[in-house]
């Protein structure tokens, strides 16, 4: 390994539970441009923990992630996977964790306030339910 990268980049081939909480919880930003994502819950284990996803507005990550341009958003959306979009929504975030600091860390502690849990997914459809009567 080159050693100016030494401490900086790493390589594990398998999988690890554990790591994978590490790399979410000490990352500022998580990348998901997906072509399709019928469900998606790497994005809400890195809201969980503080990551600000970017995302691809499909499927499950268009449920889940509002772009923090749009009033209450919380994230970095993107219209296509194209190496356009995704370059252009990589320099969205860093502009802002470069020029923006406040924002980037109210953003922050507003997303892992976010309930994901099946409890609040329950009584939304029990509301949603007790409103058809």
């Amino acid at each position: 390994m080159n050693k100016t990268l030494r401490g900086y980049v790493n390589t594990y081939i398998g999988y690890s539970e554990s790591l994978s909480h590490l790399i979410y919880a000490g990352s500022d930003f998580l990348l998901m441009p997906s072509r399709v994502e019928p469900c998606g819950l790497n994005q809400m284990y890195a809201l969980r923990y503080g990551t600000i996803p970017i995302v691809r507005n499909v499927g499950g990550l268009k449920d889940t992630v509002l772009d923090y341009g749009e009033p209450g958003g919380f994230g970095i959306t993107m219209e296509q996977s194209s190496v356009g979009d995704i370059a252009y929504s990589v320099g969205r975030a860093i502009d802002l964790y470069e020029n923006k600091p406040g924002q980037f860390e109210e953003i922050r502690e507003r997303i892992m306030a976010i309930d994901h849990s099946w409890t609040s997914s329950a009584k939304k459809y029990i509301e949603l339910y007790e409103s058809l009567k």
